[in-house]
């Protein structure tokens, strides 16, 4: 499968695989469009967003510019997916730079999202937290 119908795909990995193409583009507009208008999405508790985000606005305004914003290269790498119907787990992994210590880190996670109608309608994550957490102590 090219890029192009990866592109316009609504196979729910696919759509998946959409969202990290453009968080790791820092393309929020693309990241959006790949949201359900009722999203939720929700960070871990103990992580430092921990909390549960609705609409795809308030997705990337919470999430991923307060990451852009507290470190550098923030990047999730989408290692491995598991795919049964509209349930999409990705085996990944968080590689950055803390802006505040300068410690990097290079943490293992599980996001779990449910896609349906080509658009992610649920997100949740799941991360060792303290590993985050020790990065910016």
């Amino acid at each position: 499968m090219g890029l192009n119908d990866i592109e316009t795909s609504t196979e729910p990995r696919d759509v998946v695989r959409r969202q990290y193409l453009a968080s790791a583009a820092g393309n929020l507009e693309a990241l959006r469009a790949t949201l359900a208008p009722d999203v939720e999405w929700t960070e871990m508790e103990g992580f430092p967003l921990a909390g549960t985000y609705r609409t795809p606005e308030g997705v990337t305004s919470n999430v991923m510019e307060r990451l852009g914003a507290d470190w550098t290269g923030w990047t999730a790498h989408d290692d491995t997916y598991v795919v049964e119907g509209e349930n999409v787990v990705v085996l990944a992994r968080y590689t950055a730079v803390n802006k505040a210590t300068g410690k990097p880190i290079d943490v293992r996670v599980a996001h779990h999202f449910t896609v349906r109608g080509g658009l992610i309608v649920r997100f949740e994550q799941f991360v060792d937290t303290a590993l985050v957490r020790d990065a910016m102590a």
